[in-house]
Formats: C-alpha cells, sequence, structure tokens
C-alpha cells in the first residue's frame, strides 16, 4: 500500500539500536528508579529524543521555533512596503487615519 514501486518510504530501526545507557539524562533518571526499588521498561523508547542528528539539541529547536518564518514574514512585508509604495497608499492622510477631510469640521471632533 502506498508503495508505487518505490520501496519502503522509511526503515524502522532495531529496538537494539536505542541504549540507555548513551544518554546521561536518562542513566540518571534509571539510577533514581533503581534507588527506589523501580524500573522503566519504556525508557529505551526515550533514546531517540537525545539523538542531535535526529531530533536535533535543544538550541536548535528553540531556534527553528523561534525564527522559522522570519525570512519569509521580513520578504512579506517589504513587498508590501514597496505596493504601498507604488500605489500611493498611505499618502496624505493626516496621520490620524481617517483618509478625506471632506465633510469635517472641528466642532464634536473627538
Amino acid at each position: 500500500m502506498g508503495g508505487h514501486g518505490h520501496g519502503e518510504p522509511y526503515k524502522v530501526p532495531h529496538a537494539s539500536a536505542y541504549k540507555v545507557e548513551a544518554v546521561p539524562q536518562l542513566v540518571e533518571v534509571k539510577e533514581a528508579l533503581a534507588r527506589q526499588g523501580l524500573k522503566d521498561p519504556w525508557l529505551r523508547n526515550e533514546v531517540w529524543r537525545y539523538e542531535p542528528k535526529a531530533f536535533g539539541t535543544h538550541k536548535s529547536r528553540l531556534n527553528t521555533f523561534l525564527f522559522r518564518g522570519l525570512g519569509v514574514g521580513f520578504c512579506a512585508f517589504l513587498v508590501t512596503i514597496g505596493v504601498e509604495y507604488a500605489l500611493g497608499i498611505g499618502k496624505g492622510q493626516g496621520g490620524h487615519g481617517h483618509g478625506h477631510d471632506e465633510g469635517h469640521d472641528d466642532k464634536g471632533h473627538h
């Protein structure tokens, strides 16, 4: 299903590829549980989260989160400014956003 002659879309790594001992944070959790006489058989499933190649570092994930759309957003900003300038939008509005001053007097204004 969904192969279309291209082979497997991904390769699932064998469970033995993930070792808790390779991640100091998880070793600490394992030891803390052992001191209380507990064991987490699923701890191995968290190892992938600590692999920088697969999931990135905290800093790289934060940078991605904060700056993901910055380039596109800045380009859109520049295009908007260019279009407004080319069409003359925003010029001569008196600075208070009403557009035209026709039919307005100072009595009762604001």
